[in-house]
């Protein structure tokens, strides 16, 4: 099996949905490159963010489920989603995000590199992070100028009681641990984008709680060719892998990590463009053929978004 090269995409939990999109894509310059729901409960939107097509490391989706319960981040949960930025637009999304009423703290150095925290409207725990060499992208025609835009996911930090057995799942995977500040372990990828996972040893911290302002779960890409292996290699873990799923735009596996993360093994493709435009992504309703015959109802119990005419 080839090792992982990083995430695929991380869902969260919303409220609102028409603020999570306006958010999403005004604020943070992502492209909305599917609307569709949630497989598992066709009531609520599952709305995905990235780069122009939404390519594996891009991808931020969410549940928005109207008039959720707030959320509490802790023990057990991914704690902080980190997106990737030029260093030299640090700046710039200083500035940005105080024009938007953002509000964000100060920038730290965190591994020699400007970090920059802030939440999304309900609450939900982000950061950019600046690196020196990012790479280029394919950043979405947009507010944000191409030069400072959100290239991707830079990593995410898990907040666990013990990391023993999760610095263990990660190298298993093929992450390396690369250095420790205080608390904070952290281990890379040889991607180029979501290489980065950060483990916080928080005893003392509270159990999360899942519901708005929360991440349900993290996806790590994976091939088609190796994706059934992966499953085999989380059982002789000592984990209890689902069957393989097929969430039209990719293949899914999830598994109950020890430290009580929800981590997901996505292929990397087929993609979001198997059954949109490139030029139209995320401008329509898109449901999976298992649900197309329900259309009309599931279109009638969705709130409308604020962009739709």
């Amino acid at each position: 099996m080839r090792d992982i090269p990083g995430i695929h995409h991380v869902t969260a939990i919303g409220s609102d949905p028409g603020e999570n999109l306006q958010f999403y894509t005004e604020t943070l310059g992502l492209r909305v490159v599917k609307r569709s729901v949630n497989q598992d409960d066709a009531s609520v939107y599952h709305l995905f963010y990235g780069d122009r097509s939404g390519s594996p490391g891009t991808s931020m989706t969410f549940f928005p489920y109207p008039g959720a319960r707030q959320g509490r981040v802790g023990t057990g949960q991914v704690s902080t989603t980190q997106f990737l930025i030029p260093a030299d637009a640090v700046d710039y999304w200083i500035d940005r995000l105080a024009e938007a009423g953002v509000d964000a703290d100060e920038p730290r150095e965190r591994f020699g590199e400007t970090v920059l925290p802030f939440e999304d409207p309900d609450g939900l725990p982000l950061e950019l992070v600046g690196v020196a060499e990012a790479p280029a992208g394919d950043p979405p025609d947009g507010p944000v100028p191409p030069e400072y835009a959100i290239r991707g996911f830079y990593g995410v930090t898990l907040a666990l009681g013990d990391t023993a057995a999760t610095e263990r799942l990660l190298e298993t995977m093929g992450y390396e641990r690369t250095g420790t500040e205080g608390t904070r372990l952290r281990y890379e990828a040889d991607g180029d984008l979501g290489y980065v996972v950060e483990l916080l040893d928080g005893p003392d911290v509270a159990d999360g709680r899942p519901g708005a302002g929360t991440i349900h779960h993290v996806a790590f890409r994976v091939t088609s060719e190796d994706q059934a292996d992966w499953r085999e290699e989380l059982q002789r873990f000592g984990l209890r892998p689902t069957e393989i799923i097929d969430r039209k735009w990719f293949e899914s596996v999830y598994t109950r990590t020890p430290g009580g993360v929800l981590f997901e093994y996505a292929t990397e493709g087929p993609g979001y463009t198997v059954d949109e435009d490139l030029e139209t992504l995320g401008e329509r309703l898109v449901l999976p053929e298992w649900l197309e015959g329900r259309r009309e109802e599931i279109e009638d119990g969705l709130p409308p978004l604020s962009t739709d005419s």
